[in-house]
């Protein structure tokens, strides 16, 4: 994994056709970079409606590449990194979709495909963590389930990888609410159409309990807790319950500024706001990057949690919808995947 100039690194890019607009454009350019930095020609694999990024990852890592570049969504980006965590293969960064949430939570180029390209191929290796969620329709314990994905990544087989963010209630709700076309047309603001459209639609009881950190934030006595101590629960009826790796949104907004991609922590907001006026004042504490929470806003930190809700609810992962759940499993899995930044 060396960064000399003389090594030459070989780049695989996993691409969504639907993302692309000028595929032989986009390859020139990425070809033409990569001979700039002294590196091999890249290879070009593309996803399918069936296989989103996962398999094509491996098959690049079998392959012997050094780096693997996602191009496409956020849910490529999903994809293509879940076959990498583990190994020391760095993931490559390229924007695709609307959303490009790890690429800002990392600093790098999202409005520039030329950018982003000369920030990978000439930049460096940084370590990150990533989340493993399970869903359920029952209530279940963290870390439960043994079984291991291919190459040893000390993922569960019912462990799903994600990088930013996943949750439940109004989230899972915006997310499977967005209309396609509106977001083609209009970007990430798609995604304000929908929240306009669910706000005032009905909570739930849920339960959110961590381990492992310092609990529900703001609390007397707030210290740092060893793995395998009760942290702090919180049990409301809630409108979302939004569990991160990092913190930023789209727009730069801040919904969890303690957030931090490699601390080996994870934070999360349990949002249960009361009408207008406690929407406006969930809001304010975001936009002000308040970091104790109030009466209508939960701040977490930890390494473990499992949210469980009184009925189920509408589930997402890294901005993609999966259906109404009851549970969720949350863990960290820290330092375990490589991702070029610039």
């Amino acid at each position: 994994m060396s960064d000399t100039p003389s090594a030459r690194r070989s780049l695989t890019v996993v691409y969504n056709p639907v993302k692309v607009d000028d595929l032989v454009a986009t390859q020139e350019l990425v070809a033409k970079a990569a001979a700039r930095h002294g590196w091999e020609d890249p290879s070009w694999i593309e996803t399918t409606e069936q296989e989103t990024g996962e398999k094509q990852g491996r098959e690049a890592v079998r392959a012997g590449s050094d780096v693997v570049a996602s191009l496409g969504g956020d849910g490529t980006v999903r994809a293509v990194a879940s076959a990498l965590v583990g190994t020391d293969v760095a993931l490559g960064l390229l924007p695709g979709g609307t959303g490009n949430l790890l690429a800002r939570n990392l600093g790098l180029p999202v409005d520039s495909l030329e950018d982003a390209v000369e920030a990978m191929l000439g930049g460096t290796d940084r370590r990150i963590d990533v989340g493993l969620m399970r869903v359920a329709d029952a209530a279940i314990e963290p870390r439960e389930s043994h079984g291991t994905h291919d190459g040893g990544s000390k993922v569960d087989d019912d462990e799903e990888v994600f990088l930013v963010m996943a949750g439940l209630g109004l989230d899972g709700q915006v997310m499977a609410g967005t209309n396609e076309k509106v977001k083609a047309a209009v970007g990430w603001v798609a995604y304000v159409f929908s929240a306009l459209r669910q706000v005032f639609s009905r909570g739930f009881r849920v339960e959110v309990a961590s381990r492992g950190g310092s609990g529900v934030t703001g609390e007397s006595g707030d210290h740092e807790r060893d793995r395998d101590e009760h942290s702090g629960s919180v049990s409301r009826h809630a409108r979302t319950v939004v569990v991160g790796n990092c913190g930023t949104l789209q727009g730069g907004i801040e919904l969890m500024p303690e957030a931090k991609i490699d601390d080996g922590i994870l934070d999360a907001v349990v949002v249960a706001p009361k009408g207008a006026l406690g929407w406006i004042s969930v809001i304010s504490d975001v936009v002000t990057r308040h970091r104790a929470g109030h009466g209508r806003l939960d701040r977490f930190r930890g390494r473990e949690f499992t949210v469980t809700a009184g009925r189920p609810v509408e589930a997402e992962i890294d901005g993609d919808p999966i259906g109404e759940h009851v549970s969720l499993g949350i863990r960290i899995l820290p330092d375990s995947l490589v991702v070029r930044v610039g």
